[in-house]
This record gives C-alpha cells, sequence and structure tokens, in this order.
C-alpha cells in the first residue's frame, strides 16, 4: 500500500492521537484531526474543526452509551462534542487502532471505549493495543483474541486511544506503522 493513498482518521488530542499523527507525518501520510472550537488538540496538522450541524450528525444518548459500557459517564457539554468527533473518527476509518486498557466487560476504558464500541457496532475490524497486557488484541465475534503484530490493511483507517500514554504504546504505534508501510 503506497504511503500517497493513504489516511489516517483522528482527533489530534494529546497521547495516542498525537503519537498516531506524528509516525503518519514521519511516513507522508494524510492527517483528518477532527476536533470543535474551543478544543485544545496537540496536533496542527490536517484539521478538521466540526460545526454545530455536523457535530449533531455524531449525537448519541449518554444514557446509550452509559448502558452500552456499564458506567455512568458526565454530562458536560465539552464531553458530548467530544463523543461525537470520535463518532467522525470511526465513520470515516475502516480500520479502527485503538490505545487504551480492555476492562473486564470487554469494553475498553474511558471515552475511547466509545470509539471501539461504535466500531463493534459498525463491524469495523478493531484492534487495541492495551497498555497493561502490553500486547495488541483483535475483536472477533464476541471476544478479544491475541494479535502478535496487527498491519494497517486499508487506505483509510483511525487511530486513537487514551491521553495517558505509556511507552509501551508509543513503542508499538511506531512498530504498527512500520511494518504496515515497510
Amino acid at each position: 500500500m503506497d504511503t500517497k493513498d493513504c489516511i489516517l482518521f483522528s482527533g489530534g488530542a494529546r497521547g495516542a492521537e498525537a503519537v498516531f499523527g506524528s509516525n503518519a507525518e514521519r511516513l507522508g501520510i494524510e492527517e483528518v484531526n477532527f476536533t470543535f472550537e474551543g478544543h485544545s488538540i496537540a496536533r496542527d496538522r490536517g484539521i478538521r474543526v466540526l460545526n454545530h450541524e455536523e457535530l449533531k450528525k455524531g449525537d448519541v444518548s449518554l444514557t446509550y452509551i452509559s448502558k452500552l459500557l456499564n458506567r455512568t459517564y458526565t454530562q458536560t457539554e465539552v464531553f458530548r462534542k467530544i463523543l461525537q468527533s470520535i463518532w467522525y473518527q470511526i465513520n470515516n476509518g475502516q480500520e479502527i487502532y485503538v490505545v487504551g486498557q480492555i476492562q473486564e466487560d470487554n469494553t475498553v476504558r474511558g471515552g475511547t471505549g466509545w470509539g471501539a464500541e461504535f466500531a463493534k457496532l459498525c463491524n469495523k475490524p478493531l484492534y487495541v493495543f492495551d497498555q497493561e497486557q502490553d500486547g495488541w488484541f483483535v475483536w472477533g465475534e464476541d471476544k478479544w483474541v491475541v494479535e502478535a503484530e496487527p498491519r494497517i490493511q486499508h487506505p483509510h483507517f483511525t487511530g486513537t486511544g487514551t491521553r495517558l500514554l505509556k511507552d509501551n504504546s508509543e513503542k508499538a504505534i511506531a512498530e504498527l506503522f512500520d511494518r504496515s508501510f515497510a
């Protein structure tokens, strides 16, 4: 796959999204970072500011998300907009790569969990690098399966995840790009 044909869809936030973005830039891959007015992000490349009408398209019930992920989320306007922008990231990518922590209930911890669950609902290939288990996992029919060395196989892919990135995750993201575009 030629890097010139590829697009990384992300959010440009510090942590995992910033590292996905810097690796895309390193290899000459285009970036689209979905954000909204007033949101602070770490990447300044490929910024796509969503207006209020676009954000509404990505709206989802916080009650539904809370039930789906077995936890309660804050009802703030900023958090709602973050979830709406994640909808764009997942909707545009054909393969989804997430960095975080897989919970016992098979969800991913934090707001990133909504992106992973939305990818499952859309039946998109979903890979999670679990920082605590120090390894990649792929979502199967109904469970996580160890995936030793995933490769990006579609030119339109999403990279997202936790803002609290550990060193093993930075390395895993760089190796994912190197393996995929060697």
